[in-house]
């Protein structure tokens, strides 16, 4: 199946049809949805650590529907974190080997410089690739707005953490105040913990929700808000 097949069967189409409503998962182990996690200096441990977890999980539960790897900007090497942890990347970021590409929050976002997205976002080059990408882009708290600097939610509706909201509306957005927001071949989520309950709807949205539900129940986490979708 053409992986851009693959992303828009699992979408819901305007008035809650489509694959997804039917209750058929479009991810299998034959054919596994790929997810990539964006790493860089700054990024908040919770925003990536997170969909990490609620994705191995659901791994394991499926027999491999779902494949996870963190990846760098670049190439491989060592990100340190906003609290300061330390991960070794082992691979950079290639959007043709992905489905899905989460992008965390992370570093002082009221803050110009330092690391975190607020690098990200005046890397012009990056953002570019970042734009032409032909995977599903997921943001996580304030990694939507590296989203937003590319140009990818303008237009489209989303939600970032509650400081950084005023940007993302100045950038052409509906701001939507909801935990989440699918707009089909983009999803976003709002402050850090947020990371949880998209990774958790990434797997309802792909995998079924009964899948979603027994990742719920081994990491004891029931999930927040709400999640608005088109």
């Amino acid at each position: 199946m053409e992986r851009r097949a693959f992303l828009r069967a699992s979408a819901l189409s305007v008035g809650g049809l489509g694959a997804f409503a039917a209750g058929a998962p479009t991810a299998s182990a034959a054919n596994p949805l790929r997810v990539q996690v964006l790493m860089f200096d700054g990024v908040e441990e919770q925003d990536w650590a997170a969909p990490v977890e609620v994705l191995g999980m659901a791994a394991g539960m499926s027999g491999g529907a779902v494949t996870t790897a963190l990846v760098g900007t670049g190439g491989p090497g060592t990100v340190t974190g906003n609290f300061g942890a330390r991960v070794e990347v082992p691979t950079g970021w290639s959007p043709d080997r992905a489905d899905v590409l989460v992008v965390p929050g992370g570093g002082r976002y009221t803050e110009q410089a330092g690391p975190g997205v607020r690098r990200l976002m005046a890397d012009r080059a990056f953002l570019r690739r970042l734009a032409d990408a032909d995977v599903l882009h997921a943001g996580i708290c304030t990694g939507v707005m590296v989203l937003a600097a590319a140009g990818l939610t303008r237009g489209r509706n989303a939600t970032t953490h509650t400081v950084a909201k005023p940007d993302l509306a100045a950038l052409g957005t509906t701001v939507v105040d909801a935990r989440v927001v699918d707009d089909g071949d983009l999803v976003t989520g709002g402050g850090v913990t947020s990371g949880l309950d998209v990774a958790l709807w990434l797997v309802e949205r792909f995998l079924g929700a009964r899948l979603a539900q027994r990742v719920e129940t081994i990491i004891e986490y029931e999930r927040r808000g709400t999640v608005w979708r088109v």
